[in-house]
């Protein structure tokens, strides 16, 4: 049984602009340091807890908030995993989110040409999952450890939807950058434990 608290990446300028960047490599800009910044004094309590490991996405949004929590809390830098990158948009990277909508409507329906699935995002996601917590609890024998993962909104958003059965998030909530969601993974099965999401 290990603890997830799974965090968004800080923002980036294509967030600001509300663009899709799915698989495209686009860095932190300073107000998403400073989310991360934010993200690790929300998650100073882990420190006192069981031996905590941070690991992420190897996109560098994400590596590089997962950078910043790890030097804030005193904890070893963060393994890469490829597995916990954002989902492929295919012809939708790089557009806005206006006309994301416009030409294939909404997020969970929308038919994007070359766009990943959600079934393999999820597939992926958990697959990264595990490799973490095998890796982690190798490297904190004989204690357990609970893991900060640093990915990426709709991946987040996928497994709060496989662990829940597809009741949360509710319908127009988003995943703020920085935001926290605690997991809990048992052998397979994924649980959620709490999750943060404002309106859109």
């Amino acid at each position: 049984m290990t603890t997830l608290t799974l965090v968004r990446h800080g923002q980036t300028d294509w967030n600001a602009q509300r663009r899709i960047q799915g698989s495209a490599d686009i860095p932190l800009n300073d107000t998403g340091r400073e989310q991360a910044r934010e993200a690790a004094a929300g998650l100073r309590h882990l420190v006192d807890g069981d031996p905590l490991v941070v690991v992420s996405s190897d996109l560098s949004r994400a590596h590089e908030t997962a950078l910043l929590i790890a030097a804030e809390l005193g904890v070893d830098a963060p393994a890469t995993y490829p597995q916990l990158r954002e989902r492929n948009y295919g012809e939708a990277e790089g557009l806005g989110i206006d006309e994301f909508h416009e030409r294939w409507g909404d997020w969970h329906v929308a038919q994007v040409p070359g766009a990943e699935t959600w079934t393999d995002v999820r597939t992926r996601a958990l697959s990264g999952l595990r490799a973490a917590i095998r890796d982690a609890r190798h490297a904190t024998a004989p204690q357990a450890p609970s893991l900060i993962v640093v990915s990426h909104g709709a991946l987040i958003r996928e497994l709060i939807r496989h662990a829940t059965g597809g009741a949360f998030p509710a319908e127009g909530e988003r995943l703020a950058n920085g935001s926290a969601h605690t997991f809990l993974m048992e052998r397979d099965r994924l649980s959620l434990l709490s999750y943060a999401a404002y309106p859109a």
